[in-house]
């Protein structure tokens, strides 16, 4: 197996791991980066751009769709809004948006929402692929929703309805589309290769994606989720399959349309580098350049505010203001880490402690909801690398 790229001196043991996941754990496509204090340290690809194996190679500019490791990027324009004194993350969300005050969902705050504790991870009607693309038909069928427990009492993951709620949250505070906003306040000024609605100009970057079997080999056990989700996922009338069935059926995610769309919580497309580099830019300066977060920012991105079991996803899981934390379910490179992974194998994070900033990008999708082994490899490599 060829991998291209480089890693600095000590960070071999990442380019062992990325290895073996195309040798042992069956990765068709994918890339891996890592900054350390601002400077890129590892970065690596390797395979062919479409799932399939077609001839065309991965090369270093090759994005995927990271689906819900894009809801740690529409976390962090919440939290910059707030930072620049825009969003009141302890108003009620009908404060800006005076439609989602229906329901019983008068007194749900803006926390509430971003810690996925609103109670609206479902729709009663789910919305069609084409629907779901229009934010007017999103936002409208989320403030219609009626929750099921009580908002701010529990948690459960917003699977889908995460993109309508903080797309929506955004178009009110800023004017702008969540893509837009994310483009001109993020993306340009850190020189990250990641969108949210990718134009038209990117669109021959991105390669192929699709479900790949899981390994199976001599002596090993099967990798798969863990048992409790996948049979609550089975169950057709489960807060699990309902929250992401919301959109049904399931989109064509190599559909140019969908790829065009802006939905935060699952459609985000970006390089392993971009994804690493925009969390390296909210801890810290990257190659000298620009900052992000505050450093009041990033303590407030690490406060836990849902902890515990996860009434959709059927684990204990931990939530920030919209990033997830290190815990059992998902875990990070350590318990000051926040970020997000994607559902079947994107991954991305920071860890202020350590200086870390980490993205991983595949375009073969598995079963893991969040917590994928070839993810988890290359975390467990750079963790070994700092000791």
């Amino acid at each position: 197996m060829t991998v291209h790229g480089t890693v600095a001196e000590g960070f071999e043991p990442v380019r062992e791991a990325f290895v073996r996941n195309f040798t042992a754990l069956g990765d068709r496509g994918a890339a891996v980066a890592v900054y350390r204090d601002g400077h890129r340290v590892v970065d690596l690809w390797g395979g062919h751009r479409d799932v399939q194996g077609s001839a065309a190679p991965w090369e270093r500019g090759t994005a995927q769709i990271v689906r819900s490791a894009t809801k740690g990027v529409a976390a962090a324009v919440a939290l910059l809004l707030w930072q620049r004194g825009e969003l009141d993350l302890d108003a009620p969300v009908g404060a800006y948006w005076p439609e989602f005050k229906t329901a019983g969902k008068e007194r749900t705050r803006v926390r509430d929402l971003l810690a996925h504790r609103a109670g609206v991870p479902v729709l009663d009607r789910p919305l069609t692929p084409a629907e779901a693309a229009d934010p007017a038909r999103g936002a409208a069928a989320v403030a219609a929703q009626a929750p099921v427990w009580e908002p701010g009492t529990a948690h459960g993951y917003h699977a889908q309805t995460f993109s309508w709620l903080t797309a929506e949250l955004v178009r009110r505070v800023t004017g702008r589309t969540i893509g837009a906003w994310i483009a001109e306040e993020i993306t340009a000024p850190v020189a990250a290769d990641l969108w949210l609605g990718l134009p038209d100009a990117e669109r021959s970057r991105v390669g192929r994606v699709g479900p790949i079997p899981e390994p199976t080999r001599p002596g090993t056990l099967r990798l798969r989720p863990k048992q409790a989700v996948a049979d609550a996922y089975a169950d057709p009338a489960s807060l699990t399959r309902r929250a992401f069935a919301a959109i049904t059926p399931l989109p064509d995610e190599n559909d140019p349309a969908y790829r065009a769309a802006e939905l935060p919580a699952s459609n985000g497309i970006a390089t392993a580098d971009g994804l690493a580099r925009f969390y390296a830019a909210l801890i810290g300066e990257v190659d000298g350049g620009r900052r992000l977060f505050t450093p009041e920012t990033v303590a407030a991105a690490r406060v836990e505010r849902s902890a515990g079991p996860d009434r959709v996803l059927v684990v204990n899981t931990r939530y920030g203001l919209g990033h997830m934390l290190h815990g059992p379910a998902a875990p990070l490179l350590s318990p000051a880490s926040f970020g997000h992974p994607g559902r079947g194998g994107a991954l991305g994070f920071a860890d202020p402690e350590a200086g870390i900033a980490f993205g991983y990008v595949t375009n073969g999708f598995r079963t893991s909801v969040t917590a994928d082994p070839r993810a988890q490899a290359l975390v467990r490599a750079v963790r070994g690398v700092l000791g």
